[in-house]
């Protein structure tokens, strides 16, 4: 038995970009940052504000939901799966991107804060 599964709390960096494929079936894409706040150690050491970027991955009704609704800087709740893609581009070069692809999402913050962010 394997299990394959991400939870992240964080904020979108930038508008999802969605387009659609064969059969109308769409696809959105974001960037998401999610941080570790500033500390400092027993021993006095400071160490800063650790941010990682992930590349999200959406399908279907969900990516539509995103399109609608997401929009930089919102702070988002998200479940989904690791998936790696490996291509070769017109260089002629390997390249592979670890990204998340979601099965859920979910607002987070005041309804105001969400609204004021899509305008």
């Amino acid at each position: 038995m394997s299990i394959n599964k991400v939870i992240l709390v964080g904020n979108v960096g930038r508008d999802p970009e969605v387009h659609y494929i064969e059969r109308g079936v769409a696809v959105a894409n974001f960037s998401f940052a999610t941080s570790e706040p500033a500390r400092k150690l027993a021993d006095g050491t400071e160490i800063p504000e650790q941010t990682e970027w992930h590349y999200i991955t959406v399908w279907r009704q969900l990516a539509e939901f995103c399109e609608k609704y997401v929009r930089k800087g919102m702070q988002l709740y998200i479940e989904g799966r690791l998936r790696t893609r490996q291509w070769t581009d017109k260089e002629g070069r390997t390249t592979s991107r670890t990204e998340i692809v979601a099965d859920t999402i979910q607002l987070l913050g005041k309804r105001i804060d969400n609204e004021q962010k899509q305008q």
